[in-house]
């Protein structure tokens, strides 16, 4: 007979919505984090708010925003039409409130829940917010979604507008802090989505002309084939080129203005379109992944009520355009079949680049075709779960899963460290892959190399990247070797195979180096870890006299004791992040032939690679 008395009506609890959301705030902004990585919470608190302001621009409401970050708090400004003065409490503090709802005041927007700005103000330690309208204002301050202060509207002469001013909260963000490269990618975005769109970020002025093609030249790693084309439609904008080095497919692709990194439905749509398109304009059933090889492509769709498959809105899942047409993927198919073909019989030179790429392409297939059927045996034969991978439970395209941003794979050297991480790690969110030696310095060979070498063939197939990141299994790919001369050799290694082969993965934000501590400073009342000798002396003060102190040389040393708090809540992690710098030029200094400017490089950073062997 069941127990009664556990399960009364004492049990029974109605939260309040801030109660809620704080509880459960993966529901609403995915993973928390601590601003490492992309898709961090921080990050998505700042983009629910410029996501409202962005409304206002395409609703005709301003053309300007503005954006200040500075030491963990932030001010978004914009100047639409400001929040109708009698309702600036209840949209930042009552569930499925909102103009959303009614498209006559938001056609084809992201946010449709009634939840973004909610979030933001429940999940901050104060939240300010400001309307100016009518040339009048009102404001409400919060804490952690209680309402503290409510002004009364009164006479303004400030330009009409919303100003939003939130600090994440500590308690729930630990040691949180912004990476501003990440939000001027986001912002990058913006403007490139929004032609005429000026945003200042700390001042600093983003503004794009041409909208997708901006997107792609800025993003460029290597040379192209032919200049990039650019499409525009009434709901729909396209960019497309073809790198000139044979490497994995490349999209970028938004709906709504939001960039959707996982794909969905449009993007499978573009893909087919593209494949189609080419077919019928040369009149040749070339293979789809010849005709694919090496795009680089970026498109943007307006849709009505967009359906998502996670909270993050990372891919779409509708297919259906809204009452004012068919389904998203007859829509892009007509555009394209439409639109590029018939850019292709004006420009000749575009067809026939294209025409020769593709030609290669189904000569570079078939000299790899036996070598790929051999690959993909071996790396079943390999029987990667027991030998070289040692899997989690949940993965990255499993999008239904609240985990799922949490996926990570540990990439390691030797056995003595995949077992440390082994022991200590996750098993529903984290994966260990482990090297054998060191890897092949790929830099200027050919993808063959990614079949006939072991350790890449069967970290593709770990990672199922082979065809692009829309079903990549981690979220987080980990480089954690030793912090010396070889583990960093190793790093550089793994970074030069991703850039050369699959660049997007690191311009995505996938790519991280595991920081772990080189010194242990205790006595017997504590133990301190410390990442750099600037932490072990800070440690040594703080302990007082002759504590122990010891040197990690290597990963292996750690217990996996020890090794469990170093890859849980208090993880470090290095993004890899890349910048202005043209890819191959870059990887041509560091991993090409020993130049005599890369030996006097070398020699007047002597001094770095002495102090590392020293540590």
């Amino acid at each position: 007979m069941s127990d009664n008395t556990v399960y009364t009506e004492d049990n029974i609890r109605s939260l309040e919505w801030q109660e809620h959301i704080r509880l459960r705030p993966g529901m609403y902004i995915g993973k928390l984090g601590d601003g490492s990585s992309p898709d961090d919470g921080i990050y998505i608190l700042v983009k629910e708010v410029v996501d409202n302001s962005i409304d206002e621009f395409v609703m005709g409401g301003g053309r300007t925003i503005e954006i200040e970050i500075k030491e963990g708090a932030v001010v978004i400004r914009d100047f639409g039409r400001g929040i109708p003065l009698g309702k600036v409490v209840d949209v930042v503090s009552k569930m499925n409130t909102g103009a959303k709802y009614d498209s006559k005041a938001f056609k084809k927007s992201v946010g449709l829940n009634g939840v973004g700005t909610k979030a933001v103000n429940a999940l901050s330690e104060n939240f300010i917010v400001e309307s100016f309208r009518d040339s009048k204002s009102k404001f409400a301050n919060f804490q952690r979604g209680v309402l503290i202060e409510e002004s009364n509207i009164i006479e303004s002469s400030s330009r009409r507008g919303t100003k939003v001013e939130f600090r994440p909260d500590s308690k729930i963000f630990n040691n949180y802090k912004f990476q501003i490269e990440y939000v001027e990618k986001l912002v990058w975005n913006y403007v490139y989505l929004n032609p005429g769109l000026s945003i200042f970020l700390n001042n600093e002025k983003y503004f794009s002309e041409d909208g997708l093609k901006d997107l792609l030249k800025n993003n460029l790693s290597g040379e192209i084939i032919h200049p990039i084309i650019h499409l525009m439609g009434e709901d729909i904008e396209v960019a497309l080129t073809h790198a000139d080095k044979s490497q994995s497919e490349q999209y970028y692709s938004f709906v709504n203005g939001q960039h959707t990194t996982q794909g969905g439905t449009h993007q499978s749509a573009f893909r087919e379109a593209i494949v189609t398109t080419i077919r019928n304009h040369f009149g040749k059933q070339y293979e789809a992944s010849d005709i694919r090889q090496s795009v680089i492509g970026a498109i943007s769709l307006k849709v009505i009520e967009p359906v998502f498959e996670s909270q993050t809105k990372t891919k779409l899942g509708s297919n259906d355009m809204g009452p004012d047409g068919g389904t998203i993927r007859t829509y892009i198919l007509d555009f394209l079949r439409t639109k590029l073909d018939n850019f292709l019989h004006k420009n000749q030179d575009y067809a026939n680049a294209i025409q020769k790429k593709i030609i290669r392409a189904e000569r570079e297939r078939k000299e790899l075709s036996g070598i790929q059927k051999l690959a993909k045996e071996r790396a079943k034969k390999a029987s990667l779960h027991n030998r070289k991978l040692r899997d989690c439970k949940i993965h990255y395209n499993d999008l239904k899963d609240e985990r799922r941003l949490e996926t990570t794979l540990f990439i390691t050297e030797g056995d003595s460290a995949s077992g440390s991480i082994t022991s200590s790690r996750d098993v529903k969110t984290q994966a260990v892959f482990s090297l054998k030696g060191k890897p092949l310095n790929c830099y200027g060979l050919s993808k063959k190399v990614v079949y006939e070498n072991e350790e890449f063939n069967l970290l593709q197939a770990a990672l199922n990247i082979e065809d692009g990141l829309e079903d990549l299994r981690y979220n987080n790919v980990v480089i954690a070797t030793d912090a010396d001369v070889d583990g960093m050799h190793i790093r550089l290694l793994l970074i030069t195979f991703f850039l050369q082969f699959f660049p997007e993965l690191v311009s995505e934000g996938h790519l991280y180096i595991l920081q772990t501590p080189l010194f242990r400073v205790r006595n017997k009342k504590s133990t301190i870890y410390c990442y750099d000798y600037e932490e072990k002396e800070d440690a040594i003060s703080q302990l007082g006299v002759n504590p122990e102190i010891t040197r990690f040389k290597g990963l292996g040393e750690i217990s996996p004791g020890e090794f469990k708090m170093f890859i849980s809540e208090n993880i470090r992690l290095e993004p890899v992040m890349l910048g202005k710098e043209h890819i191959d030029s870059l990887l041509e200094y560091y991993m090409g032939k020993n130049t005599p400017k890369r030996q006097e490089f070398i020699i007047e950073n002597l001094k770095v690679e002495q102090d590392i062997t020293e540590l």
